[in-house]
């Protein structure tokens, strides 16, 4: 099954880890006037989450002082952004990217679709349960306002985490969901929108898997030309995620690095959301990935779309530092 690529990190733990040195090179960094950026990079870029979280702690009980507090008052702007994320437990990073894709003005629907379509039930039930500590308010209902239609009811059954366990398969029932999303879509006149969701919502990565390939058998056609042919707008896309997560998910988060720096200007949230969240999952994959699919490694993207520190700190994570 496709769904299972190996999945390979470029960020590892940093080996004879000693947070106390750490703590004290980043205090120095940033004491008196000016701050030492590189040495910053060569910290916090190289070690993985849960040794920044001890740095951090030591930071604290060792100096007196919080490391976030220091690092948002030395560092600014996209730089800024990378090492605040860096520093974030991962599951709290990823809650705080969906509350900035429905806070104040207009909804970033694309980033919305990222994060919750790429999740398994356990992860959804993680992210929901966090972002209601971190909010006060669930997720499910975030979602809901700033939603609406068919998109709405789909998130809503990603968010409320029906989804089956991860390798959950039925190859029999397969081919009847093959043919339900058939009936639904392509099959009659007009789209029953309800099956599509229900199906891609509701079954494990696996299972599906089995049932794009009971969908080919049975109609010639791919389920993303199905979907294509069916849908539009947000939903179109939402399911279409789903759909690239369960065939390769690094083949999805590269398709949307190469979109965050196509044409004029960077999406430079994007770039730096999927570099920082997947740094410790696939982002070895997504690099592999990438430069099969667009003839060019991700790090000359990187590079030719940024700049500074910036720049160096997510080179440093993609591991071409």
């Amino acid at each position: 099954m496709s769904w299972y690529y190996t999945a390979k990190p470029t960020v590892m733990p940093a080996e004879n880890f000693n947070p106390s040195a750490d703590a004290a090179a980043l205090r120095k960094a940033m004491k008196g006037f000016g701050t030492d950026e590189q040495t910053i990079i060569d910290i916090l870029c190289r070690r993985c989450n849960w040794q920044r979280q001890v740095i951090a702690e030591t930071f604290k009980n060792e100096l007196g002082r919080d490391l976030i507090k220091d690092l948002k008052s030395e560092l600014s702007g996209r730089f800024e952004d990378v090492i605040i994320g860096l520093m974030q437990p991962p599951v709290n990073y990823l809650c705080q990217q969906l509350f900035k894709a429905m806070d104040g003005i207009g909804t970033n629907e694309r980033a919305l679709i990222e994060i919750l379509c790429s999740q398994n039930n356990e992860q959804m039930h993680h992210i929901a349960r966090v972002y209601e500590e971190m909010y006060n308010r669930p997720l499910a209902e975030h979602v809901c306002t700033e939603t609406s239609g068919d998109f709405r009811r789909l998130l809503t059954l990603i968010i409320t985490g029906t989804r089956d366990p991860p390798g959950t398969v039925d190859p029999e029932h397969a081919v009847e969901q093959a043919k339900q999303l058939y009936d639904a879509g392509e099959g009659k006149w007009g789209t029953d929108e309800s099956v599509f969701n229900k199906i891609l919502a509701h079954s494990s990565f696996d299972q599906l898997e089995y049932v794009f390939e009971e969908y080919k058998k049975l109609t010639g056609r791919t389920i993303e030309q199905a979907l294509k042919a069916e849908l539009s707008g947000d939903l179109y896309h939402a399911l279409s995620a789903i759909v690239e997560c369960v065939q390769m998910a690094p083949h999805f988060f590269a398709t949307r690095l190469f979109k965050a720096m196509d044409g004029l200007g960077t999406d430079d949230t994007t770039l730096i959301r999927i570099i920082v969240s997947r740094s410790e999952i696939d982002l070895q994959n997504i690099k592999d990935e990438y430069e099969q699919m667009y003839n060019k490694t991700l790090v000359s993207a990187v590079k030719s779309e940024t700049s500074g520190d910036y720049k160096k700190a997510l080179c440093t994570l993609l591991g071409n530092a």
